[in-house]
């Protein structure tokens, strides 16, 4: 199947950043993408102060944009992330929408974005967001599709608990940044792939050397062999990969990793 990654521009006005996403989902669906996923806090600028501003409430404005246009393209929908109100918390929120407008899958950030690397970056999520507390994984008539948001892709666990749960793809929306990025962005999403024999896809926004949080850019689709097979820029663009299904089972044929896993002496567990 046919996998869509859009790298958005995102601008400080909600509503064209509506606008774009929706267009550029029309222009995925006609050229025969089934699964298009969105980059993370595609609504809004990313920055902790401006979380509070343009939250929503799910369902809400963007999820309703989201819903109608998923539909109208009767395609499966990665919303990316918004920031999300519900009940006086914020939270970093993916959605997920199938061809028929249904909401299929809500997860939450559950690693928050908290570092300091002293003379490069400093940010810190947990000033303004929560934390979510599950795992989020939704059907397709291809696969399963596990979720995480950025940061939760340098945790390794929870990528092995989708692979536990039979996810054969996993989507990180993401907005690396200038250090984080060059450094760690596609390293990282090889490990998850080759630990795991899936196919990862990472969605970033396009850079914009202006904002206060420069996104590092290069959405990736790398796939279990950990090969990048899809890799954009750092503009605005929308990349195409087809989602070999065949070659995974076969990978996991010639090196049967997941069969051959020590459980008598180790083990990773989801708790709830």
């Amino acid at each position: 199947f046919r996998l869509a990654l859009i790298q958005l521009h995102v601008s400080a006005v909600k509503s064209d950043n509506l606008q774009q996403a929706c267009g550029l989902v029309r222009e995925a669906s006609a050229k025969g993408a089934k699964v298009v996923a969105l980059p993370e806090c595609f609504n809004s600028p990313y920055g902790t102060q401006y979380f509070k501003e343009y939250a929503e409430k799910i369902p809400g404005e963007s999820t309703q944009k989201l819903s109608e246009v998923a539909k109208e393209c009767s395609i499966y929908l990665i919303g990316g992330s918004i920031p999300e109100e519900d009940g006086g918390k914020l939270y970093n929120t993916c959605t997920v929408f199938g061809p028929d407008g249904a909401m299929l899958a809500k997860y939450r950030k559950v690693h928050l974005f908290d570092i300091n690397i002293p003379g490069k970056i400093q940010f810190k999520e947990s000033e303004t967001l929560s934390a979510g507390n599950s795992f989020s994984v939704f059907d397709t008539p291809y696969c399963k599709v596990g979720l995480g948001i950025c940061y939760d892709i340098r945790f390794a666990e929870m990528a092995q608990i989708y692979g536990q749960k039979g996810c054969q793809l996993l989507i990180y929306p993401g907005a690396f940044n200038l250090t984080t990025g060059p450094a760690h962005w596609e390293l990282l999403q090889r490990g998850r792939a080759v630990d795991n024999q899936v196919y990862v896809a990472t969605v970033s926004p396009a850079r914009d050397e202006k904002a206060s949080y420069v996104a590092w850019g290069h959405s990736t689709v790398v796939n279990p062999w950990g090969e990048v097979i899809a890799k954009a820029g750092a503009e605005e663009t929308v990349i195409y990969t087809d989602i070999d299904l065949q070659k995974l089972a076969e990978i996991r044929q010639q090196i049967p990793i997941l069969s051959q896993k020590r459980c008598d002496l180790y083990g990773i567990e989801m708790k709830k």
